[in-house]
């Protein structure tokens, strides 16, 4: 990763002064420009695209929340900010912040009643088909294996997937509304705007220099409060993801989830005014099993024959593990009884009276998957699964009468499977969103969210994570850098003052 140079402040002429600068309005910096102004801060944003959305408008539209949210307990569903923080501390691991997983669990509840506040609405309803956004307007679920092994044994399995209220996939809708709230706060927004270079005096980051529209010269724009960096992940960065998550870039680069400015062009400013980057290795790897959840009962098996994992989790920890950990080299193994179309119309490819006969044109070792059909069979028939403890509703044996045989439903990378990939390392920041150097210490001026900050999810993901962590911290960053401006204000004010009084003093320049 080569990072971006800052730019001293005595090399540049600033054409204007704002309190907050938001760089990109996806989910993480709509809410900041959202929050910054309700602090009372004069707000700039910038937006390389000609809207708001980014990323955020083309995804399911969950947030992770929970904690005990109105919607929760209308579902009749009962969570605790403890209960969350045990089951993400697991799922998400290794490697979690505590600090920044205790503050967003804590913070949940309140975080809910604000996004509704802004105009998000969500149905009180209940989708018992989890991993997937709900198909109707329904606006919880379970989004992260919360109520499968070994999270059931963790914590309390509860759904936190919280999906605003819109038929299907929710991306869109939820960023339309944010995109009023945006509009509705009185804050400037400048389309079609590359953030170019941070600028900084003294190791604070000052301001930010912006190019609006082709062709046109630089900007320079000092922020007395800070400038918040939300522009997105680096997915769609080959030289970026080849050196730090090669396996991130699945053989379809339609998979790769984000837009072309998801260039890793924020990540590589931050660093280049002394942040530090932290698990660029990391990426999510969702592998669209379901819906419907019912074909858990097949299971999965990679190249020596053998099942890896329990096939009724979250479906981006089966992803993130059949591309890291087994190369993209997976079939699930099934039966015409058990099979069924899935959403993304995955059928059986292979079929053979026996699973030695099976092995054979699939090129497995012939006795492996016989011997792994056998012993999952015989401990299915006792409703047990002692080798990776798939829940009794998903224990089924294969290629059993009335089964006519045994089939394969080919989920290698290289044959046309779908493992959708992006990005989740980026800049280190605290609990506020304010940017950590190597030694941990506050970058003065400089935050970083959505996925330009490493995410919550420091190796596994839950889905709901992304737009969840961007639009919470999004929204402290927004109200720390007001803070910032108003205390930067207050203080010009005060100098000003004295100056006044004793006509010998100088009062500062901001």
């Amino acid at each position: 990763m080569e990072p971006v140079r800052a730019v001293e402040a005595g090399e540049v002429r600033f054409d204007e002064v704002v309190d907050v600068l938001v760089a990109g309005l996806g989910v993480a910096g709509s809410s900041a420009v959202v929050a910054a102004r309700q602090a009372g801060a004069e707000v700039l944003a910038v937006e390389r695209a000609g809207a708001v959305g980014g990323t955020s408008a083309q995804s399911g539209g969950l947030l992770y929340l929970g904690g005990g949210t109105p919607l929760q307990r209308a579902c009749g569903f009962e969570d605790s900010p403890e209960n969350m923080a045990a089951f993400l501390r697991a799922a998400l691991g290794p490697g979690v912040d505590d600090e920044r997983v205790e503050a967003y669990c804590d913070g949940s509840v309140e975080h809910f009643d604000w996004l509704v506040s802004i105009g998000v609405p969500f149905r009180a309803a209940f989708c018992d088909e989890p991993n997937r956004e709900s198909a109707d307007d329904a606006g919880l679920l379970f989004s992260g294996g919360e109520d499968s092994f070994p999270f059931d044994e963790i914590a309390v399995p509860v759904p936190r997937g919280h999906k605003p209220r819109w038929v299907d996939s929710a991306g869109g809708f939820l960023m339309t509304r944010l995109g009023r709230a945006v509009a509705a706060s009185g804050a400037r927004v400048v389309p079609d705007a590359r953030a170019e270079a941070l600028v900084v005096d003294s190791g604070e980051v000052v301001g930010l220099q912006v190019r609006a529209g082709d062709g046109e010269g630089l900007r320079a724009v000092r922020a007395r409060g800070g400038v918040v960096l939300a522009t997105g992940g680096f997915i769609h960065n080959d030289a970026m993801v080849a050196e730090h998550c090669p396996r991130a870039h699945a053989p379809d680069a339609a998979w790769r989830i984000g837009t072309p400015n998801d260039d890793g062009r924020g990540i590589r400013m931050g660093a280049g005014a002394g942040a530090a980057v932290t698990r660029l290795d990391a990426f999510e790897c969702a592998l669209p099993l379901g819906p419907p959840h019912r074909l858990a009962r097949g299971i999965l098996v990679n190249r020596a024959g053998e099942r890896f994992i329990n096939e009724d989790t979250y479906t981006g920890r089966i992803g993130i593990h059949a591309l890291g950990d087994q190369d993209g080299f997976v079939y699930m193994i099934t039966d015409d009884v058990i099979h069924e179309r899935n959403v993304v119309g995955l059928r059986i490819g292979y079929a053979a009276a026996t699973p030695e006969e099976l092995a054979m044109d699939l090129g497995l070792p012939p006795d492996a998957l016989a011997r792994t059909v056998r012993d999952y069979n015989e401990a299915a028939a006792r409703g047990e699964d002692p080798a990776f403890h798939k829940r009794p509703p998903y224990l089924q044996p294969i290629g059993v009468p009335p089964a006519s045989g045994i089939g394969a439903v080919d989920l290698r990378a290289d044959h046309g499977a779908i493992y959708a990939t992006f990005t989740l390392g980026g800049l280190v920041t605290d609990a506020d969103g304010a940017t950590l150097d190597c030694d941990a210490r506050r970058i003065r001026g400089l935050y970083a969210v959505g996925r330009t900050a490493a995410s919550l999810a420091a190796h596994h993901y839950a889905s709901g994570i992304s737009l969840g962590d961007g639009s919470f911290f999004g929204r402290r960053a927004g109200r720390q850098a007001a803070a910032a401006a108003a205390a930067a204000a207050g203080a010009a004010g005060a100098a000003a003052t004295a100056a006044a009084a004793d006509p010998g003093a100088t009062a500062p320049t901001l």
